[in-house]
Formats: C-alpha cells, sequence, structure tokens
C-alpha cells in the first residue's frame, strides 16, 4: 500500500511544523520512496521504530580510502582522514540519502581574536555534489588546525542520574550505549601560542543519531581567550530549491538540537537557540537568483562564549545531537524525536503522580500526605502561592520541612516546591542596554553576587531539607548582562553562557541528587523532567466543559514532538485564575464526573497535570474515583507511557483519540477514544498498529472486557466497531 507523503514545513531551522493529518496509517519510508513520491509501507522488524534490536554502534577504519566512519546500520557519517580531516559522507542507511553536499571545516573557533578552522578540505568545483573521485583532489589550507590521531572513548554520562525506578515504567541505560570518536587537531604552522583541539562524536546504537561537540585544551602555559565557535558546520542537501524567495520551506531531514537551549518551551524554539541554516556564500551554482538558499547548517552560540581559559585548562563546547529523519510523515519525524529524548535524556521518562498543594502549613501538609498515600499520589509540590520559601535560611524553618519531607517519604511520597527566578525583582538585575530588554520583564543576573547566592541556597535547602522536587519557574531565559562589575561574568560577552552554566550545573546537581525538575523551559538535556505541554492558564477559567476538550486538543498537538511525561497540565482544583463556580471543581464531590473526565483525559493520555487544590478528594466517593484511576495508571503504566499515535484531534462534534504503543511489552497497544457529545455514539474507527508490532492478527479487549481475535489489513490496521457513551470514554487493549 502506498500513502502520500504529508509535508511540513520550517521557517530559519526553528522546523515549525503545519498541522496534519488526523490518523497515522503506520507508513514507514524504510524502504525508500516509490515513483510517486510516496511512503512505503515495509517489514515492521526492519523498522528501528518498532524493533531497534540490531543496530549496534561500530567506528572502523578503511585505510585505503583514507577514510573513518562511524555508523549503526540507520546512520553513517564518513571522515576523509588525508590530507586533513572532513566530513565527506552523512548517509541515512535507511533510505540511503545523503546529506552532504559539500566539504567544510569540522568546526571554527576564534581564539584571542583569530578564526581559525579546524580541520576541512577545500576545492570542491561545484557545491551541489560530492563526487568520489573529487575527494582525493581535495586540498589542506595551512592556515587550517590540522588532524593529528583518532582514539576511541566509552561514553560517559553527561552528568550523574539518580533514578526514580517508580517512576519509570521500564529501565533506561544511562549513559546510553553506543561509540565515542575523539579526534584531535594541531594548532596551524605548529604555533605554540595556540591551545590543542579535539572534536568528540558520538553515535548510539537503536537510533540514527549522532552527537558532537569540541573541546580546547590550553598547553601554551598562558592564558588565551575563546571569543566564539562554531561546533559544527555542515553542507547539506537543500530540501527544495526556489529561483525566488518563498516564506516557508520544506524541512531538511535531519533535526538538530542542543543542550544550549533556554526561554522557550517547544522543541523548535528551543532548538533556534543555537542551531541555525543559513545561506552558502560559497554554492554559486544553487538555484535561487540571491543566492540565499538555506543550505548551511550551523550550531553556535548567538554571542560569545568569550571565556578565557587559564594555562593546563580546558574549554568544553555544548553538545549538538543530530538526527537523521527517514520519512517527511508527521508522526514518524515526531516518534524519532521522541525516541532521541527517551536516549539522551532518559530521565524525562519519570513520571510521577502530582499534587499541587495550595497551603504550605504543616496541617495541611500532614492532610496532603495521608490523601495522596490514600488515593496513589506520588509527589506533592507546594506550589505558588502556598507560601513556601526556599529562599528562608532560618534552621528551624528548614527542620520543619525536614520532618514534613521525612513523613512523606515513609508513605512513599515525595515533597518539594516552588521557586521563582525570572520576572521577579532581586538584587542585581541583569542589565542588558544593547537594546535587548529581558524575556520577562526582570531577570536577575546570575552572575551578579545575589545570583550566585541564590543558587547556592536552592542547593542548601533541597539538601537540609531533603526535599526531592523543585518547581522552578522563571528559569533563565537566555538574558544577558553588560555590567562589567559582577564576580561571576566580565561583561555582556561572556554573560550568558555564564549564566546558562551556572543554571545548568544547579540542575544537573539536581539530577545526580534525585530531585525531580518541573521547569516551564527547555531544560531536559541539561536534567529537566517536565515543562508545559502547551497550556494557557486563563482557559482553566473557563467553564468545566470546555476545559476538557481543550484539555485534549493541548495533549493531542503537544506530544507530537515531546512524550507524554515529558508536558504537564492543570486540573484547578480550586479556583485558579478566576471563573467561578463555573470553573473549578470544588467542592470534589459536586461535580464527580467532570473530575473524572480529567482523570481520564490525563490518565489516559500518560500526562500528569498540576492537580492544584487544597485536597485531593472530600469523600469516599471522590476518593473511590481517584484511587481507581490512579490505580488505572499504574497497572497499565509501561504501555501508557509508550509512544502516542496520534488518531483524531479533539473538536467537540464527534469521537476524538490516540493509541500509546509499546511493541516490547504484552501489552502492545492501549487506545483511549472519547466522546464529546450529549448523546451515545457508535463508530467504526481504523486503529493503526504498525508500531505495535502487531501483524496480521491480535487479540483486542474493551473497557477490560473479553478479548477478541480481530484480523489486521495488509498495513496493519485494525477496524474495530465501538459504542462510547455520551460525554464517556472507552479504551482498547491490544495484545
Amino acid at each position: 500500500m502506498t500513502l502520500r507523503p504529508l509535508s511540513s514545513r520550517f521557517s530559519n531551522f526553528s522546523f515549525i511544523s503545519l498541522s496534519l493529518s488526523l490518523c497515522l496509517l503506520g507508513a514507514t519510508r524504510l524502504a525508500g520512496a516509490d515513483n510517486s513520491g510516496g511512503v512505503r509501507v515495509t517489514d515492521q522488524n526492519a523498522d528501528w521504530l518498532v524493533n531497534p534490536a540490531g543496530y549496534v554502534s561500530k567506528v572502523h577504519l578503511d585505510a585505503a580510502h583514507k577514510e573513518l566512519i562511524l555508523e549503526n546500520g540507520l546512520a553513517k557519517r564518513v571522515l576523509r582522514l588525508q590530507p586533513n580531516a572532513a566530513t565527506v559522507a552523512i548517509d541515512n542507511l535507511t533510505n540511503g540519502q545523503s546529506l552532504l553536499r559539500a566539504v567544510g571545516p569540522e568546526a571554527r573557533i576564534s581564539i584571542n581574536g583569530t578564526v581559525y578552522a579546524i580541520g576541512g578540505l577545500f576545492g570542491q568545483p561545484i557545491a551541489n555534489y560530492l563526487r568520489q573521485e573529487w575527494i582525493d583532489q581535495l586540498k589542506d589550507d595551512p592556515m587550517a588546525y590540522h588532524y593529528t590521531e583518532w582514539h576511541e572513548e566509552p561514553i560517559t554520562a553527561r552528568f550523574p542520574w539518580k533514578k526514580h525506578p517508580e517512576w519509570l515504567s521500564k529501565d533506561l541505560a544511562w549513559p546510553p550505549p553506543g561509540r565515542h570518536l575523539v579526534m584531535r587537531y594541531a594548532a596551524p604552522q605548529s604555533r605554540a601560542d595556540l591551545p590543542s583541539v579535539e572534536v568528540h562524536y558520538e553515535i548510539y546504537d537503536g537510533l540514527p543519531l549522532f552527537c558532537k561537540w569540541i573541546v580546547v585544551k590550553n598547553t601554551t602555559g598562558k592564558p588565551v581567550n575563546v571569543d566564539s565557535f562554531v561546533s559544527e558546520e555542515i553542507r547539506l542537501t537543500e530540501p527544495e530549491s526556489n529561483v525566488e524567495a518563498v516564506p516557508d520551506r520544506e524541512r531538511p531531514d535531519i533535526w538538530v538540537e542542543s543542550d544550549y537551549a533556554f526561554g522557550a518551551m517547544d522543541a523548535p524554539h528551543a532548538a533556534a537557540k543555537a542551531v541555525s541554516l543559513e545561506s552558502d556564500p560559497d554554492y554559486p551554482t544553487q538555484v535561487n537568483y540571491d543566492r540565499k538558499t538555506p543550505c548551511l547548517l550551523k550550531c553556535k552560540p548567538p554571542i560569545g562564549p568569550n571565556i578565557t581559559v587559564q594555562a593546563g585548562q580546558s574549554f568544553e563546547s555544548f553538545r549538538a545531537f543530530e538526527l537523521l529523519l527517514d520519512a517527511t510523515e508527521r508522526e514518524r519525524r515526531g516518534l524519532a524525536q521522541r525516541r532521541m529524548y527517551r536516549t539522551i535524556a532518559p530521565w524525562t521518562a519519570e513520571n510521577p503522580l502530582m499534587f499541587h498543594l495550595r497551603n504550605a502549613d504543616p496541617a495541611s501538609l500532614h492532610n496532603a500526605i495521608d490523601q495522596a498515600h490514600k488515593s496513589g499520589f506520588e509527589m506533592i509540590i507546594m506550589s505558588f502561592g502556598s507560601g513556601f520559601n526556599f529562599e528562608n535560611r532560618d534552621p528551624n524553618y528548614i527542620q520543619k520541612y525536614k520532618d514534613l519531607a521525612d513523613q512523606a517519604k515513609s508513605k512513599g511520597i515525595a515533597l518539594g516546591g516552588y521557586s521563582l527566578l525570572a520576572s521577579r525583582g532581586a538584587a542585581t538585575a541583569a542589565d542588558n542596554t544593547q537594546g535587548q530588554p529581558a524575556m520577562y520583564g526582570t531577570m536577575p543576573c546570575l552572575g551578579a553576587a545575589w545570583g550566585i547566592d541564590y543558587l547556592k541556597q536552592i542547593k542548601r535547602f533541597l539538601s537540609e531539607a531533603n526535599l526531592t522536587v523543585l518547581e522552578h519557574d522563571g528559569s533563565y531565559p537566555g538574558d544577558r548582562c553588560t555590567s562589567t562589575e559582577h564576580p561571576g561574568h566580565k561583561g555582556l560577552e561572556d554573560s550568558q553562557w555564564v549564566m546558562w552554566r551556572a543554571i545548568t550545573d544547579l540542575y544537573k546537581w539536581c539530577r545526580g541528587n534525585g530531585v525531580y525538575l518541573n521547569i516551564p523551559d527547555w531544560y531536559f538535556l541539561n536534567g529537566g523532567n517536565k515543562c508545559g505541554m502547551g497550556y494557557r492558564e486563563s482557559n482553566w477559567s473557563l467553564p468545566r466543559a470546555e476545559q476538557e476538550i481543550i484539555e485534549r486538543q493541548n495533549i493531542f498537538d503537544g506530544t507530537w514532538t515531546k512524550t507524554g511525561s515529558m508536558g504537564w497540565m492543570m486540573v484547578p482544583l480550586s479556583e485558579y485564575q478566576g471563573g467561578g463556580e463555573a470553573a473549578t471543581i470544588e467542592p470534589l464531590h459536586a461535580h464527580l464526573d467532570h473530575y473524572e473526565a480529567r482523570l481520564a483525559n490525563l490518565i489516559g493520555a500518560g500526562v500528569q497535570a498540576c492537580y492544584r487544590g487544597p485536597r485531593l478528594f472530600d469523600t469516599d466517593g471522590t476518593l473511590k474515583v481517584v484511587s481507581h484511576w490512579t490505580a488505572f495508571y499504574k497497572k497499565h503504566r509501561q504501555v501508557l507511557d509508550g509512544d502516542m499515535i496520534h488518531l483524531r484531534r479533539a473538536n467537540g462534534r464527534d469521537w476524538d483519540g490516540w493509541l500509546h504503543v509499546n511493541p516490547a511489552g504484552e501489552e502492545k497497544g492501549l487506545a483511549f477514544l472519547y466522546n464529546p457529545l450529549a448523546e451515545q455514539i457508535t463508530r467504526t474507527v481504523k486503529i493503526p498498529l504498525h508500531y505495535t508490532g502487531l501483524s496480521g492478527q491480535c487479540l483486542v479487549s474493551i473497557d477490560g472486557g473479553k478479548s477478541e481475535r480481530v484480523a489486521l489489513s495488509g498495513d496493519n490496521t485494525a477496524a474495530i466497531k465501538v459504542t462510547i457513551p455520551a460525554r464517556g470514554r472507552v479504551y482498547l487493549i491490544f495484545r
């Protein structure tokens, strides 16, 4: 069966997707596109998104061709070693696509005011494509850093991760398995006043993903300044050619993201901070009349870092992750990205049930701990406005919360609290007079004495009170500071790098000490567990019935590139930002149908919410409903925390729903279908089961009933007739 590919577009390498289909039919392009440009369905056992086993990474030297090769059966990067080192191929092995059209340097770095290329080969006749026979004729640049040797090292964890196995549906490896290549470069013309440079590459088992970064080692005997750097520079094959300028362009078949990310709650905006797609000045034979086709990929900080490296010390860049995409279809591209996060940030799979307590006094906390324990919740966060204060240094205050944290821990409950950083008045605000005001109006400079002390105090309170949750609002969003008087940075050019390092050092410390991180910002690759799924807070002041539909829309939209465990939602048990009685659930027993609907929405999606209020239940009947759904989540946690396949977006006019897949589990699929209408409906729904690993036939049960055998179509789709009650839902389990 052949399906028409679903095209999507990007702008300024942000990779912003357009709205696409309502239903995925399980297609892949593992065997390449057919003559119509379609997507071909292939054997599930060969699909790395179903069965990644067998795709093992390796590094090997092809001495005859003077080439070093990193590959894993899905992706391949080839580095020519003579007369200098340069990438001469980046290939997607699942579809045979070549992503590289021209050679260039492996990186660039500015040292003490002068820019140097790191490696690289030159002299390619045209930049549209790279012929094999041209490679032997390429020349070295004598002014560039020169490759000297390579070796392998083990992949090491970027920072420690203290796991919470009770919040994980399955154990995930850290660090991820794969191979780590290190290539060393000497300064041009044996200049003793320049440091040496290492370029590091990693490739990971089971997915087409590379990682790259550079390390500057100061062996000169005196300080050197790293003014700026470009850690990756790829002359990409353009996905389309336009003579004139166009407002939108096709997305290239690669997703690139770095851990230098901030000021965003979604992947495209986070990636754009340090990843850009620019026009290539060395590409005169391109189709675009103005020669401005965006096809030169660069990974670089927007400013600085302007870091002085002392003699004997080293400077390490951020890390760029390069995911090769094998399809134009939106779901498959999202599945690849979600697999990437589980691999390079596996703590994002921790997914505890969270109660946001509105009052932080001991009596309220004692009651909250008891209610969380009885109803199956796993975490209590003393919410904003609760009265809890991380910045209180009184030993008696800290001891009070340690006693409460110990009580919570004895009942299997994690306890923590909220702290606001940006958008607040502080002793020393970041002062940028270069025309870029703070993102949230005000941002304390983390290189000022106040900022340095604030971060130390957060660590101190967490440690001494034994708290294991930090909800850090207004996290560092990338602001800059022009001050030359702060002890932590020199001025404007190094301020962004210094503040990024300061906040990520805190988050990495939290990750290594088992402190769960709710951060409304894209700090996943530096230890963050969750950010917003994608919601507008004022929507939770709408009437309850409207909240139900919007909630499912937000989840549907927010999980194309985030896993369900990476985003939080909001359930206003008590009034949140207005709306009165019509918007809130309290008293809980009086609106139990709605409370259950919210639980079914969220748990049915594998998504946790900030259940915010003074209590989780008010009667035995309410407790029974809440406990039913928390028990349901824990029973089916492995499949509910699996990847989501988007079936149909909520619109209030007919059914909507999604499918969770877990091909390695006993429950290989779990679909939730919702009915927003006031009357019961019966529909035959096509459920795509390609990513469950099921084929031919399967067993299906509805709402926990008797399993029935169902035949699957050639593309592994099951047609299921279901009756969904008015304003209700059904779930289907596939085995």
